[in-house]
Protein backbone atom coordinates (compact mmCIF):
# COMPACT_ATOMS: atom_id res chain seq x y z
CA UNK A 1 0.00 0.00 0.00
CA UNK A 2 1.69 3.17 -0.60
CA UNK A 3 1.74 6.17 1.55
CA UNK A 4 1.12 9.60 0.51
CA UNK A 5 2.36 12.68 2.36
CA UNK A 6 -0.22 15.58 2.42
CA UNK A 7 0.95 18.71 0.73
CA UNK A 8 -0.26 21.00 3.53
CA UNK A 9 2.27 18.72 5.96
CA UNK A 10 5.14 18.92 3.79
CA UNK A 11 4.83 23.09 3.66
CA UNK A 12 3.92 23.11 7.30
CA UNK A 13 7.39 21.24 7.88
CA UNK A 14 9.43 23.28 5.33
CA UNK A 15 7.96 26.79 6.73
CA UNK A 16 9.12 25.46 10.59
CA UNK A 17 12.46 24.37 8.90
CA UNK A 18 12.84 28.27 7.74
CA UNK A 19 11.75 29.75 10.57
CA UNK A 20 13.64 27.86 12.94
CA UNK A 21 16.85 28.64 10.97
CA UNK A 22 16.09 32.28 11.35
CA UNK A 23 15.39 32.19 14.72
CA UNK A 24 18.68 29.24 15.08
CA UNK A 25 20.59 32.54 13.07
CA UNK A 26 19.13 35.31 15.06
CA UNK A 27 20.52 33.51 18.37
CA UNK A 28 23.73 32.86 17.40
CA UNK A 29 24.29 36.51 16.34
CA UNK A 30 23.02 37.61 19.41
CA UNK A 31 25.23 35.35 20.90
CA UNK A 32 28.16 36.96 18.76
CA UNK A 33 26.77 39.94 19.88
CA UNK A 34 26.72 39.41 23.61
CA UNK A 35 30.38 38.26 23.81
CA UNK A 36 32.26 41.04 21.87
CA UNK A 37 29.56 44.02 22.10
CA UNK A 38 26.60 44.07 24.24
CA UNK A 39 28.09 42.07 27.75
CA UNK A 40 31.79 43.59 27.01
CA UNK A 41 32.43 46.19 30.48
CA UNK A 42 33.29 49.06 28.52
CA UNK A 43 29.80 49.10 27.04
CA UNK A 44 28.03 47.90 29.85
CA UNK A 45 26.56 51.74 30.43
CA UNK A 46 26.42 52.76 26.67
CA UNK A 47 23.13 52.89 24.29
CA UNK A 48 24.03 50.34 21.35
CA UNK A 49 21.94 49.52 17.92
CA UNK A 50 22.93 47.03 15.87
CA UNK A 51 20.93 46.26 12.35
CA UNK A 52 22.42 43.23 9.67
CA UNK A 53 20.37 42.91 6.46
CA UNK A 54 20.96 40.57 3.50
CA UNK A 55 19.67 42.52 0.52
CA UNK A 56 19.66 39.17 -1.47
CA UNK A 57 16.75 37.20 0.75
CA UNK A 58 15.34 40.54 1.69
CA UNK A 59 15.83 39.84 5.38
CA UNK A 60 17.38 40.84 8.72
CA UNK A 61 19.57 38.79 10.18
CA UNK A 62 19.86 40.10 13.17
CA UNK A 63 18.16 43.75 14.76
CA UNK A 64 19.34 44.98 18.46
CA UNK A 65 17.71 48.54 19.13
CA UNK A 66 18.03 48.92 15.46
CA UNK A 67 14.45 51.44 14.99
CA UNK A 68 16.26 53.65 17.72
CA UNK A 69 18.31 56.73 17.61
CA UNK A 70 21.12 57.82 18.15
CA UNK A 71 23.86 60.21 16.87
CA UNK A 72 25.87 58.86 14.15
CA UNK A 73 28.75 61.29 14.12
CA UNK A 74 30.21 61.04 10.28
CA UNK A 75 27.88 57.94 9.39
CA UNK A 76 26.06 61.63 8.27
CA UNK A 77 28.47 61.47 5.60
CA UNK A 78 26.61 58.55 3.91
CA UNK A 79 23.52 60.42 3.53
CA UNK A 80 25.66 63.55 2.05
CA UNK A 81 27.42 60.99 -0.15
CA UNK A 82 24.37 59.31 -2.04
CA UNK A 83 22.66 62.83 -2.40
CA UNK A 84 25.97 64.07 -4.31
CA UNK A 85 26.49 61.01 -6.23
CA UNK A 86 22.97 61.08 -7.28
CA UNK A 87 22.53 65.08 -7.91
CA UNK A 88 26.13 65.95 -8.79
CA UNK A 89 27.10 64.84 -12.36
CA UNK A 90 30.19 63.34 -13.03
CA UNK A 91 32.16 66.68 -12.32
CA UNK A 92 31.90 69.57 -10.30
CA UNK A 93 30.77 73.19 -11.02
CA UNK A 94 33.45 75.46 -10.57
CA UNK A 95 31.42 78.50 -11.20
CA UNK A 96 28.74 79.84 -13.49
CA UNK A 97 29.48 83.35 -15.50
CA UNK A 98 27.86 85.32 -18.01
CA UNK A 99 29.64 88.38 -19.98
CA UNK A 100 29.00 91.56 -21.49
CA UNK A 101 31.37 93.37 -23.74
CA UNK A 102 33.91 94.99 -21.07
CA UNK A 103 32.48 92.82 -17.71
CA UNK A 104 32.76 89.54 -16.14
CA UNK A 105 30.17 88.34 -13.67
CA UNK A 106 30.45 85.13 -11.79
CA UNK A 107 28.58 83.10 -8.89
CA UNK A 108 30.09 80.78 -7.14
CA UNK A 109 28.91 77.09 -6.43
CA UNK A 110 30.04 76.24 -3.13
CA UNK A 111 32.98 74.42 -4.99
CA UNK A 112 35.63 73.15 -2.46
CA UNK A 113 38.10 72.37 -5.13
CA UNK A 114 38.94 76.06 -5.42
CA UNK A 115 42.56 76.17 -4.82
CA UNK A 116 42.60 73.23 -2.35
CA UNK A 117 46.38 71.78 -2.31
CA UNK A 118 44.58 68.32 -2.69
CA UNK A 119 44.05 69.81 -7.20
CA UNK A 120 46.76 70.50 -8.89
CA UNK A 121 45.07 71.64 -12.02
CA UNK A 122 43.00 74.67 -11.73
CA UNK A 123 40.42 75.44 -14.43
CA UNK A 124 38.45 78.30 -12.69
CA UNK A 125 41.81 80.09 -11.92
CA UNK A 126 43.33 79.47 -15.57
CA UNK A 127 39.80 80.55 -17.32
CA UNK A 128 40.25 83.99 -14.65
CA UNK A 129 43.76 84.51 -14.97
CA UNK A 130 43.63 84.71 -18.75
CA UNK A 131 40.22 87.08 -19.23
CA UNK A 132 40.56 90.83 -19.87
CA UNK A 133 37.56 91.83 -18.66
CA UNK A 134 36.20 93.04 -15.35
CA UNK A 135 35.33 90.79 -12.59
CA UNK A 136 32.26 90.97 -10.12
CA UNK A 137 30.84 88.11 -8.37
CA UNK A 138 27.44 88.12 -7.42
CA UNK A 139 26.65 85.72 -4.05
CA UNK A 140 22.94 85.82 -3.70
CA UNK A 141 22.27 82.17 -3.31
CA UNK A 142 24.30 81.96 -0.16
CA UNK A 143 21.51 81.02 2.40
CA UNK A 144 22.92 79.42 5.44
CA UNK A 145 25.60 80.18 7.76
CA UNK A 146 29.46 79.81 8.32
CA UNK A 147 29.16 77.56 11.13
CA UNK A 148 26.49 74.72 11.12
CA UNK A 149 23.13 73.86 13.53
CA UNK A 150 24.86 71.80 16.25
CA UNK A 151 28.77 72.30 16.58
CA UNK A 152 30.53 72.99 19.03
CA UNK A 153 31.45 76.76 18.97
CA UNK A 154 35.14 75.98 20.46
CA UNK A 155 36.43 73.81 17.95
CA UNK A 156 36.52 77.01 15.38
CA UNK A 157 40.02 76.89 15.72
CA UNK A 158 40.55 73.56 14.39
CA UNK A 159 40.99 72.60 10.82
CA UNK A 160 38.43 69.80 10.72
CA UNK A 161 35.81 72.55 11.64
CA UNK A 162 36.38 74.98 8.39
CA UNK A 163 33.97 77.49 7.72
CA UNK A 164 31.58 76.59 4.92
CA UNK A 165 31.17 79.40 2.11
CA UNK A 166 29.70 80.26 -0.81
CA UNK A 167 32.85 80.84 -2.40
CA UNK A 168 35.48 78.50 -0.29
CA UNK A 169 39.05 79.05 -1.33
CA UNK A 170 42.37 77.01 -0.04
CA UNK A 171 39.95 74.86 2.07
CA UNK A 172 38.93 77.49 4.06
CA UNK A 173 41.85 77.40 6.15
CA UNK A 174 45.70 78.89 6.31
CA UNK A 175 48.66 76.44 6.93
CA UNK A 176 51.20 77.98 9.47
CA UNK A 177 54.88 76.47 8.78
CA UNK A 178 57.59 76.81 11.88
CA UNK A 179 61.14 75.85 10.14
CA UNK A 180 64.39 76.30 11.72
CA UNK A 181 66.92 77.81 9.49
CA UNK A 182 70.84 76.69 9.16
CA UNK A 183 72.18 79.81 9.57
CA UNK A 184 73.84 82.59 7.07
CA UNK A 185 76.89 81.44 5.34
CA UNK A 186 79.57 83.71 6.55
CA UNK A 187 78.36 81.80 10.35
CA UNK A 188 77.62 85.05 12.17
CA UNK A 189 74.30 83.44 13.28
CA UNK A 190 75.82 81.51 16.39
CA UNK A 191 71.97 79.31 16.94
CA UNK A 192 69.49 78.29 14.19
CA UNK A 193 66.85 81.05 13.74
CA UNK A 194 63.01 79.74 13.79
CA UNK A 195 60.81 81.62 11.03
CA UNK A 196 57.40 80.83 9.92
CA UNK A 197 55.78 81.14 7.14
CA UNK A 198 51.81 80.97 6.00
CA UNK A 199 50.51 78.85 3.17
CA UNK A 200 49.19 80.90 1.31
CA UNK A 201 50.49 83.97 2.12
CA UNK A 202 48.42 86.30 3.90
CA UNK A 203 47.86 90.46 4.87
CA UNK A 204 46.28 89.53 8.45
CA UNK A 205 46.69 90.79 12.03
CA UNK A 206 49.68 88.15 13.16
CA UNK A 207 51.12 88.29 16.82
CA UNK A 208 54.02 86.12 18.20
CA UNK A 209 54.57 84.82 21.52
CA UNK A 210 57.97 83.99 21.77
CA UNK A 211 58.01 81.59 25.28
CA UNK A 212 59.74 78.44 23.68
CA UNK A 213 58.54 76.46 27.22
CA UNK A 214 55.86 75.31 24.88
CA UNK A 215 54.93 73.65 21.49
CA UNK A 216 54.20 75.49 18.36
CA UNK A 217 50.41 76.43 17.94
CA UNK A 218 48.43 79.15 16.64
CA UNK A 219 45.50 80.24 17.87
CA UNK A 220 42.68 82.70 16.00
CA UNK A 221 41.07 85.07 17.31
CA UNK A 222 37.00 83.55 17.25
CA UNK A 223 35.71 86.56 15.57
CA UNK A 224 38.22 88.06 12.97
CA UNK A 225 41.40 86.77 11.23
CA UNK A 226 43.73 87.41 14.00
CA UNK A 227 46.23 84.41 14.91
CA UNK A 228 48.64 84.18 17.78
CA UNK A 229 51.64 82.23 16.88
CA UNK A 230 53.53 80.46 19.74
CA UNK A 231 57.15 79.70 18.27
CA UNK A 232 58.08 76.20 20.11
CA UNK A 233 61.20 74.21 19.84
CA UNK A 234 60.22 72.13 17.49
CA UNK A 235 62.55 72.35 14.07
CA UNK A 236 59.67 71.57 11.90
CA UNK A 237 56.20 72.12 12.70
CA UNK A 238 52.69 73.21 10.78
CA UNK A 239 49.15 73.36 11.77
CA UNK A 240 46.43 74.17 9.32
CA UNK A 241 44.04 76.99 10.82
CA UNK A 242 40.10 77.95 9.67
CA UNK A 243 39.70 81.57 8.98
CA UNK A 244 37.14 83.67 9.54
CA UNK A 245 35.13 83.52 5.43
CA UNK A 246 32.87 87.31 6.44
CA UNK A 247 30.78 85.63 3.78
CA UNK A 248 32.82 85.57 0.43
CA UNK A 249 35.35 89.17 1.50
CA UNK A 250 38.04 86.82 2.57
CA UNK A 251 38.13 84.84 -0.64
CA UNK A 252 38.01 87.62 -2.93
CA UNK A 253 41.34 89.13 -0.99
CA UNK A 254 42.90 85.96 -1.43
CA UNK A 255 42.03 85.77 -4.87
CA UNK A 256 43.10 88.97 -5.66
CA UNK A 257 46.49 87.91 -4.44
CA UNK A 258 46.69 84.42 -6.62
CA UNK A 259 44.90 86.03 -9.75
CA UNK A 260 46.57 89.48 -9.75
CA UNK A 261 43.03 91.00 -10.30
CA UNK A 262 40.74 93.01 -8.03
CA UNK A 263 36.93 91.35 -7.51
CA UNK A 264 33.80 93.59 -7.26
CA UNK A 265 31.26 92.24 -5.47
CA UNK A 266 27.06 92.73 -7.82
CA UNK A 267 23.72 93.26 -7.17
CA UNK A 268 22.26 90.24 -8.39
CA UNK A 269 18.78 92.06 -9.54
CA UNK A 270 21.62 93.24 -12.75
CA UNK A 271 22.31 89.70 -13.68
CA UNK A 272 19.09 88.45 -13.63
CA UNK A 273 18.08 87.98 -17.09
CA UNK A 274 21.00 87.25 -18.33
CA UNK A 275 22.18 83.48 -19.65
CA UNK A 276 25.11 81.66 -17.94
CA UNK A 277 27.32 79.11 -18.69
CA UNK A 278 29.22 76.97 -16.63
CA UNK A 279 33.03 75.61 -15.87
CA UNK A 280 33.82 72.10 -14.65
CA UNK A 281 36.45 71.85 -12.06
CA UNK A 282 36.97 68.46 -10.74
CA UNK A 283 35.52 64.59 -11.05
CA UNK A 284 33.26 64.60 -8.49
CA UNK A 285 34.46 61.16 -7.17
CA UNK A 286 37.59 63.10 -6.23
CA UNK A 287 35.70 64.97 -3.52
CA UNK A 288 33.45 61.74 -2.65
CA UNK A 289 36.87 59.54 -1.92
CA UNK A 290 38.32 61.79 0.60
CA UNK A 291 35.11 62.99 2.30
CA UNK A 292 34.54 58.80 2.71
CA UNK A 293 38.38 57.71 3.68
CA UNK A 294 39.72 60.50 5.46
CA UNK A 295 36.03 61.63 6.79
CA UNK A 296 36.75 65.05 5.54
CA UNK A 297 33.77 67.38 7.18
CA UNK A 298 34.90 70.34 4.55
CA UNK A 299 34.14 68.47 1.60
CA UNK A 300 30.88 66.79 3.12
CA UNK A 301 29.34 70.11 4.25
CA UNK A 302 30.60 71.92 0.29
CA UNK A 303 28.96 69.14 -0.90
CA UNK A 304 25.32 68.99 0.70
CA UNK A 305 25.59 73.33 -0.65
CA UNK A 306 26.30 72.47 -3.84
CA UNK A 307 23.48 69.80 -4.47
CA UNK A 308 20.77 72.17 -2.27
CA UNK A 309 22.76 75.14 -5.73
CA UNK A 310 22.33 72.64 -8.33
CA UNK A 311 18.38 71.20 -6.98
CA UNK A 312 17.06 74.54 -5.34
CA UNK A 313 19.53 77.40 -6.98
CA UNK A 314 20.30 78.47 -3.32
CA UNK A 315 22.54 76.99 -0.79
CA UNK A 316 20.79 75.66 2.07
CA UNK A 317 21.05 73.17 4.70
CA UNK A 318 18.09 73.33 6.15
CA UNK A 319 15.84 73.72 2.61
CA UNK A 320 17.85 70.77 1.21
CA UNK A 321 17.37 68.24 3.60
CA UNK A 322 13.96 69.00 4.38
CA UNK A 323 13.50 68.68 -0.10
CA UNK A 324 15.81 65.48 0.30
CA UNK A 325 13.43 63.68 3.11
CA UNK A 326 10.20 64.51 1.87
CA UNK A 327 11.70 62.99 -2.02
CA UNK A 328 14.34 60.18 -2.51
CA UNK A 329 14.18 59.20 1.54
CA UNK A 330 10.75 59.25 2.08
CA UNK A 331 10.30 56.01 3.03
CA UNK A 332 13.17 55.72 5.43
CA UNK A 333 12.15 53.42 8.10
CA UNK A 334 12.36 55.91 10.87
CA UNK A 335 12.22 59.80 9.83
CA UNK A 336 15.61 61.58 11.45
CA UNK A 337 16.65 64.59 12.57
CA UNK A 338 19.24 65.48 9.78
CA UNK A 339 20.84 68.68 11.04
CA UNK A 340 24.14 69.16 8.46
CA UNK A 341 26.37 67.27 6.01
CA UNK A 342 29.32 65.81 7.93
CA UNK A 343 27.80 64.79 11.50
CA UNK A 344 29.63 67.19 13.36
CA UNK A 345 26.53 67.95 14.90
CA UNK A 346 24.89 66.94 17.76
CA UNK A 347 21.15 67.16 16.59
CA UNK A 348 21.37 64.84 14.05
CA UNK A 349 19.56 61.73 15.12
CA UNK A 350 19.51 58.55 12.82
CA UNK A 351 19.00 54.71 13.55
CA UNK A 352 20.83 52.02 12.24
CA UNK A 353 17.68 50.72 10.18
CA UNK A 354 18.01 54.11 8.47
CA UNK A 355 21.65 53.27 7.64
CA UNK A 356 21.43 50.19 6.47
CA UNK A 357 18.14 51.43 4.37
CA UNK A 358 20.23 54.21 2.31
CA UNK A 359 23.27 52.24 2.13
CA UNK A 360 20.85 49.69 0.04
CA UNK A 361 19.81 52.45 -2.31
CA UNK A 362 22.61 53.04 -2.65
CA UNK A 363 23.99 49.53 -3.67
CA UNK A 364 20.41 49.41 -6.20
CA UNK A 365 21.26 52.82 -7.72
CA UNK A 366 24.97 52.96 -8.33
CA UNK A 367 27.59 50.57 -9.93
CA UNK A 368 28.97 48.33 -7.26
CA UNK A 369 32.67 49.11 -8.61
CA UNK A 370 32.01 53.00 -8.29
CA UNK A 371 31.03 52.33 -4.61
CA UNK A 372 33.72 50.29 -3.52
CA UNK A 373 36.00 53.37 -5.33
CA UNK A 374 34.80 56.04 -2.76
CA UNK A 375 34.11 53.54 0.61
CA UNK A 376 37.67 52.41 2.62
CA UNK A 377 37.46 49.05 2.88
CA UNK A 378 39.90 47.63 5.40
CA UNK A 379 42.97 49.09 6.63
CA UNK A 380 42.24 52.30 4.47
CA UNK A 381 41.19 55.64 5.46
CA UNK A 382 39.87 55.60 8.82
CA UNK A 383 39.45 52.21 8.76
CA UNK A 384 43.74 52.28 8.91
CA UNK A 385 44.82 49.47 11.34
CA UNK A 386 41.29 47.70 11.26
CA UNK A 387 40.27 44.68 9.28
CA UNK A 388 43.01 44.32 8.03
CA UNK A 389 43.02 40.41 7.43
CA UNK A 390 41.49 39.86 3.95
CA UNK A 391 40.42 43.47 4.14
CA UNK A 392 38.40 43.42 0.78
CA UNK A 393 35.19 42.28 2.22
CA UNK A 394 34.25 45.21 3.81
CA UNK A 395 33.49 48.73 2.54
CA UNK A 396 32.57 50.99 5.32
CA UNK A 397 32.41 54.53 7.09
CA UNK A 398 33.52 55.70 10.72
CA UNK A 399 31.77 58.29 12.44
CA UNK A 400 33.40 59.22 15.85
CA UNK A 401 32.55 62.15 18.70
CA UNK A 402 33.49 62.29 22.69
CA UNK A 403 31.18 59.23 23.54
CA UNK A 404 30.38 57.95 20.07
CA UNK A 405 31.16 55.35 17.57
CA UNK A 406 29.60 54.00 14.59
CA UNK A 407 30.45 52.17 11.74
CA UNK A 408 28.14 51.20 8.42
CA UNK A 409 28.70 49.53 5.45
CA UNK A 410 28.77 46.61 3.31
CA UNK A 411 30.34 42.99 4.18
CA UNK A 412 30.49 39.75 2.35
CA UNK A 413 31.15 36.49 4.75
CA UNK A 414 33.52 33.41 4.09
CA UNK A 415 30.51 31.84 2.75
CA UNK A 416 29.82 34.18 0.06
CA UNK A 417 27.09 36.64 1.60
CA UNK A 418 26.57 39.88 1.00
CA UNK A 419 25.09 41.57 3.99
CA UNK A 420 24.70 45.47 4.71
CA UNK A 421 25.20 46.17 8.53
CA UNK A 422 25.41 49.35 10.92
CA UNK A 423 26.37 49.30 14.00
CA UNK A 424 26.21 52.94 16.45
CA UNK A 425 27.40 53.22 20.05
CA UNK A 426 26.38 56.57 22.08
CA UNK A 427 27.34 57.63 25.42
CA UNK A 428 30.51 55.19 25.82
CA UNK A 429 32.96 56.13 29.05
CA UNK A 430 36.17 54.63 27.75
CA UNK A 431 38.35 55.32 24.80
CA UNK A 432 37.18 54.89 21.54
CA UNK A 433 39.57 52.25 19.83
CA UNK A 434 38.36 50.13 22.74
CA UNK A 435 34.89 50.39 21.53
CA UNK A 436 35.84 49.81 17.68
CA UNK A 437 38.23 46.69 18.86
CA UNK A 438 35.07 45.34 19.97
CA UNK A 439 32.74 46.29 16.81
CA UNK A 440 35.40 44.91 14.44
CA UNK A 441 35.56 41.43 16.97
CA UNK A 442 31.85 41.18 15.99
CA UNK A 443 32.21 41.66 12.83
CA UNK A 444 35.20 39.54 11.59
CA UNK A 445 32.85 36.82 13.91
CA UNK A 446 30.02 37.85 11.27
CA UNK A 447 32.50 37.53 8.29
CA UNK A 448 34.26 34.46 9.24
CA UNK A 449 31.19 32.43 10.70
CA UNK A 450 28.22 33.08 8.50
Amino acid sequence: MKKFIYLPFLILNFSFFILNSSCSLQRKLNTAAEENILAVSDLQTAHIGICIYEPASNKYWYKYQSNKYFVPASNTKIFTCYAGMKYMGDSLTGISYTETENDLFIVPNGDPSLLHPDFKKQPVIDFLQHTNKNISIVSGNWRDKALGNGWSWDDYNDNYMAERSALPVYGNTIKFVQTESEGNALGLEKEPQISTYTLPDINWKIKFNTDTAHNFSVQRDRNENLFTITQGKEKYKEQEVPFVTNGILSALELLKDTIGKEIKTEDPLKIQNLKFKTIRSQPADSIFKPMMHRSDNFFAEQTLLMVSNKMLGTMSDEKIIDTLLKTDLKDLPQKPNWADGSGLSRYNLFTPQDFVWILNKIKNEFDWQRIRSIFPTGNQGTLTNYYTTDSSFIYAKTGSLSGVVAISGYLTTKQNKNLIFSVLVNNHQTVGRNVRRAVEKFLQTLRDKY
